[in-house]
């Protein structure tokens, strides 16, 4: 373990270190400048000829942020990314609210069936994504019926955004729960005894107790949901029901490239834009993040 830390802390390492990072932000380094190029520019040279021939411009951006009506609407994709933030913000928090009692309780509140109930969620992550899209867009429209007995009547929330936080928070919660209880089952015992020794509730020990020393693993979970739930396409494709209304921005990009994947000066603009959102979470939760990713890895 000592020559492995050793290794990983020599200056060889650095550099590659170093060298990594520049290669993989290379890449949004050239969707950044390519953003500004006018259509002209960016149909016959490549992003880095900008440097020896500079032309640049925001018109890109104003297109559409407020003008595109190439791409079938006229407010540009300003609607669209409130649509994204609309979509992520609750299918972030619900999935982490929920897991994170759900997470407690299989951890510290045992009861008969509880050991079980943790390897079924557990083996729920095994299930694909895609499979049950289907059955969940079936069951948002229609119901679930055997033969001509309705087991759930109809519940009419396709193409709302109730189908949209539904579907992310079904699909995150086995990962979330089986994270969080990794997490929280390493508190120590005698916090919870005490707790529960000086009278408080399994509610008052979770508000008071766990979800403080919890943070960074919540925060680590609510980056990776955040992600996953602003850059997904497929789910909001599936749930939207191709109302704008409800659309995410991922939805909008993939329109603007057109049958025939025009207007590239347009679609790296947006893409841009939609980076921009995550970057942001990201960094203000980049401490947490890192905590939550050591949390457990060192004792004492």
């Amino acid at each position: 373990m000592k020559a492995v830390r050793r290794s990983f802390a020599s200056p060889l390492a650095s550099v590659l270190v170093i060298l990594l990072t520049v290669l993989w932000t290379v890449p949004t380094f050239g969707l950044f400048i390519a953003s500004f190029r006018p259509s002209g520019a960016s149909a016959t040279s490549g992003w880095w000829t900008a440097f020896a021939h500079p032309q640049l411009t925001l018109s890109n951006y104003n297109t559409v942020l407020f003008h595109s009506a190439n791409f079938g609407t006229s407010g540009g994709i300003m609607p669209f990314l409130v649509n994204s933030l609309a979509i992520t913000i609750p299918a972030t928090l619900f999935p982490l609210s929920i897991a994170a009692m759900a997470a407690y309780v299989l951890a510290w509140v045992k009861f008969r069936g509880s050991d079980a109930l943790f390897f079924f969620i557990f083996a729920l992550q095994v299930v694909p994504l895609q499979l049950a899209l289907v059955p969940l867009l079936q069951l948002f429209s229609g119901g679930a019926h055997i033969g001509t007995i309705a087991l759930i009547p109809a519940l009419n929330v396709s193409g709302t955004y109730v189908s949209l936080w539904t579907a992310h928070t079904m699909f995150a919660l086995p990962l979330a729960i089986y994270l969080l209880h990794n997490f929280i089952a390493q508190i120590p015992r005698d916090l919870i005894e005490a707790g529960l020794v000086d009278g408080a509730s399994h509610f008052r020990v979770f508000r008071t107790i766990i979800l403080p020393l919890a943070t960074p693993a919540l925060a680590a979970f609510a980056i990776f949901q955040f992600l996953w739930v602003w850059n997904d396409l497929l789910v909001g494709l599936t749930f939207a029901g191709g109302s704008q209304a409800v659309e995410p921005l991922t939805v909008r990009l993939s329109q603007m490239v057109g049958s025939f994947g025009g207007r590239w000066e347009l679609l790296t603009a947006g893409a841009f834009i939609a980076i921009i959102v995550p970057l942001a979470v990201f960094f203000s939760l980049q401490r947490y993040f890192v905590r939550g990713l050591l949390a457990g890895s060192v004792k004492g």
